[in-house]
């Protein structure tokens, strides 16, 4: 076990980003993970990482291998080899509860155009499936229905034993780009710009085979959709390339909320225009989100957004939060937030209640509901003075995580366990809660001192 020193190790890029970004020192006492493991199996870029259970997960990447972990002592557990590109997709199938005897699955696609199911107590390859005509870039699990989805040029439903249960037509050269599943047995994919939803159609006394119908398009998005994913039973949102965020009604289908105010484009430009605008200035692709009961976390070029639900508002934001892109984020039960950027740093931050944010001002308009329209700018000076002034939460860094020297792609929160990173150095990483590691340690000490008998001296 390593211990990591906190603090030192990263600079920022340039002086607009040093005077913006902010740092912390090596008083980081909010920051539990003082301790780390290096994980050493991949060959290039470890891009996926899947929670299998309370203590296993899976990571892939690049080199095409799949490899299965004890998150607890770093052990390997698996090595799985089968693909001969890349991995571009990766999902666990649990078992159903009812069926005991089934053993957990992992599903792996990959740039070969194939996907292999995986037995991950066992490492044995089930079944593999190459009759794909594209790359699929998502898989998706329908767990109440016990079936999961393939997206690529096309959408496919398969079932545990790898049936091809129905597909749609050829959608897009572009592919699906990702997958949610909404109520009323309905999916919704990301094809570019295109919102698309269908329908499955499951079978019945007098219908025996499974359908997929396409039942709407929406088309409120003017670049291509990055970021997918359910907000509750009743709505979802997406994000796109040029930070138009979108939540939708879930049942509906129709917009609850738009906003696209990242940046203050001139009224005489066109759409285009304003785009390639905004592109030139800064980086503003939604590139993930996350949510709880509250609130909806986005992450947006190298900054950090929360917006409340019920206020309708942004409550907090770090405009530069990383050096580069923050490419994933979670929401950890105590308030806090976690973000993995290019620039190889991980961070933790704690949503806490404040009365004005005065070094992250809320950018005006940002994320307002639908329907409002532009108002007359000098009517709007009271309002915009009072958003700015009611915003009643900040993002406040705790934790700075400095391990890998490259690009982090994404993580995982083992509540128990501690943070497992993944990186385009790699490898991967383990972070411990040291007070806890240490506590461990002296416990099984003290087991081992008592089981030879040399705890208590003799008399």
């Amino acid at each position: 076990m390593l211990r990591w020193l906190i603090g030192g190790g990263r600079e920022p890029q340039g002086l607009a980003e040093k005077s913006a970004l902010q740092t912390i020192g090596e008083d980081q006492t909010q920051n539990p993970y003082t301790e780390l493991l290096v994980l050493k199996a991949h060959h290039d870029i470890v891009r996926f990482l899947v929670q299998l259970d309370e203590y296993r997960f899976a990571s892939a990447g690049d080199d095409g291998i799949i490899v299965v972990w004890n998150a607890q002592t770093g052990e390997k557990l698996l090595e799985l080899s089968g693909h001969t590109q890349k991995i571009t997709a990766i999902t666990a199938f649990p078992s159903l509860e009812s069926c005991e005897e089934e053993n957990q699955l992992i599903l792996t696609a990959s740039a070969d155009r194939t996907v292999i199911v995986w037995d991950c107590d066992t490492g044995r390859q089930i079944k593999r499936v190459s009759s794909f005509q594209s790359t699929v870039k998502c898989l998706t699990v329908l767990q109440r229905l016990d079936v999961w989805l393939s997206g690529g040029n096309d959408l496919g439903v398969w079932s545990r034993k790898l049936d091809l249960l129905c597909k749609t037509n050829h959608l897009s050269d572009t592919g699906i780009s990702a997958l949610a599943e909404i109520p009323r047995n309905c999916i919704a994919a990301a094809v570019g710009r295109e919102l698309i939803i269908f329908r499955l159609v499951t079978p019945t006394e007098g219908l025996l085979d499974w359908d997929i119908n396409e039942v709407k398009r929406l088309l409120d998005h003017q670049d291509n959709i990055l970021s997918l994913v359910n907000v509750n039973d009743g709505s979802f949102v997406t994000g796109s390339h040029v930070g138009e965020l979108i939540i939708w009604d879930a049942l509906g289908w129709t917009m609850q909320a738009y906003e696209r105010s990242f940046w203050n484009p001139s009224p005489q430009l066109d759409t285009q225009q304003e785009i390639k605008l905004c592109q030139k200035q800064s980086n503003i692709s939604i590139n993930h989100f996350t949510c709880d009961e509250e609130n909806i976390f986005a992450a947006v070029g190298r900054g950090l957004y929360v917006y409340n639900l019920q206020m309708k508002r942004v409550i907090a934001c770090q405009k530069t939060a990383h050096d580069s892109n923050v490419l994933h984020i979670a929401k950890l039960p105590n308030r806090q937030l976690i973000s993995c950027s290019e620039d190889g740093s991980v961070r933790i931050w704690e949503l806490r209640e404040k009365q004005q944010l005065v070094a992250e001002p809320v950018p005006t308009g940002f994320f307002n509901m639908w329907g409002f329209g532009r108002v007359n700018k000098q009517a709007s000076q009271p309002v915009k003075k009072q958003q700015e002034n009611a915003t009643s939460c900040s993002l406040e860094l705790i934790g700075d995580l400095i391990g890998h020297s490259s690009s982090v792609e994404m993580f995982l929160h083992f509540e128990d366990h501690g943070l497992v990173t993944c990186s385009a150095d790699h490898l991967i990483i383990l972070w411990k809660n040291g007070e806890q590691e240490s506590g461990l340690r002296s416990l099984k000490l003290f087991q081992k001192l008592e089981e030879n008998g040399d705890l208590y001296p003799a008399v």
